[in-house]
């Protein structure tokens, strides 16, 4: 199928996929844009022509360039006054691929098709199994009795405070950490990698070890 569409005072005859330069269109490069002055399309024996222009009917096209074209000279001149005048110039254009070429009869069919379509039923996600377990807060220390946070490399008293209010209170809590909660933690005190990075659960099973000693 074929297209005769007006744009910019011109008249472009085009089918898709036809690669065509036009005058300017401010459009971005890649931009799909509607080209809906269309005078006449046709194929094979069957031409639609409008009056002038066919409704419901457009044309689509891609952005591929916006550049200029090659430069004219102009020259004025009047015999026997002594005058001439030079000039040059370069039309902009845009040069555009055709995607497509939508008739009113095609919208219709489509929307008729899309009425037709079965309704899409809505399948519910199954809840994740995967989900990080909660942190194991405590809402205060063991028989009120802390254990000095401090004592794991990388805590210092603001740290250690943070992992308080977060109900962090035992050696044995940061040994426990699983890496959900670890993942957790991390998002919650921006630690990144922290954890691991400096092990504390190994350093936590070590300091839990010694206090159970004595």
């Amino acid at each position: 199928m074929y297209a005769v569409f007006k744009t910019g005072g011109k008249q472009y005859r085009a089918a898709t996929g036809d690669i065509l330069k036009i005058e300017k269109i401010e459009a971005e490069k890649g931009a799909l844009i509607d080209l809906d002055e269309v005078l006449m399309v046709g194929e094979g024996d069957d031409v639609q022509v409008g009056a002038p222009f066919l409704e419901g009917t457009k044309v689509t096209a891609k952005v591929l360039e916006q550049g200029r074209r090659d430069k004219i000279t102009i020259i004025k001149f009047k015999r026997r006054k002594h005058h001439r005048k030079q000039a040059g110039h370069r039309q902009y254009f845009t040069c555009i691929q055709i995607e497509d070429v939508v008739t009113g009869a095609k919208k219709a069919t489509k929307k008729a098709e899309k009425k037709a379509a079965p309704k899409k039923v809505k399948v519910e996600k199954p809840a994740k199994t995967d989900a990080a377990p909660a942190l194991r807060f405590l809402d205060a220390a063991i028989d009120g009795k802390a254990d000095d946070l401090k004592k794991i490399s990388g805590v210092g008293p603001v740290l250690e405070g943070k992992l308080n209010n977060l109900g962090i209170y035992h050696y044995s809590q940061v040994a426990a950490f699983t890496a959900g909660e670890i993942e957790q933690i991390d998002a919650e005190l921006n630690f990144k990698g922290r954890i691991d990075r400096d092990d504390w659960l190994g350093q936590a099973k070590a300091l839990a070890a010694g206090s159970d000693a004595e």
